[in-house]
């Protein structure tokens, strides 16, 4: 169990569950944690073609215990503007919207999948990060449910839990 993906619409509890993970299994081995956040491109075509070729790269540097360079994005600057490397370590956890994608599965993960109906989501999402954001989470919710239909990441997951 050496790859981890956690998976599920926007506001579903996947960064809480990341969070639980990292401190029970760091305890004995060394985890890292990768926030989709951080690897999509903007709110525009975040879950396409880009965001699978970054988690091939992670998947791929992670599997070869080589250092995972990824570039963060910055959502007040609407920018890539820093790097962060992460040097091999025994677990790597990847969370977020995409993070449980074909790739990511074919690779050997264990993928999480978490059930929550799309407004309660939405609505915690907007609690969370601001009203202001209300928009772009509209169009968001239909392009993960596009992203999900298409890749079929509940089908494929391994556990299925609902919050």
């Amino acid at each position: 169990m050496n790859l981890i993906a956690i998976d599920g619409r926007a506001g579903a509890g996947k960064t809480t569950l990341a969070s639980t993970l990292f401190e029970n299994l760091s305890r004995k081995q060394s985890v890292a944690v990768i926030h989709m956040d951080d690897l999509y491109a903007g709110w525009n075509g975040a879950l396409g073609q880009a965001l699978t070729i970054t988690l091939e790269s992670i998947v791929n540097a992670h599997l070869s215990k080589s250092i995972i360079e990824i570039d963060i994005f910055n959502w007040a600057t609407m920018s890539f503007d820093s790097i962060q490397k992460i040097e091999p370590v025994d677990v790597l956890i990847l969370e977020g919207v995409g993070a449980g994608q074909e790739i990511v599965r074919n690779a050997g993960a264990t993928v999480y999948w978490l059930d929550i109906d799309p407004e309660i989501g939405i609505a915690r999402v907007l609690l969370r990060d601001g009203n202001h954001i209300a928009q772009a989470m509209k169009q968001w919710a239909i392009e993960q449910e596009i992203h999900f239909l298409r890749d079929k990441t509940r089908e494929n997951a391994q556990h299925i839990q609902s919050s």
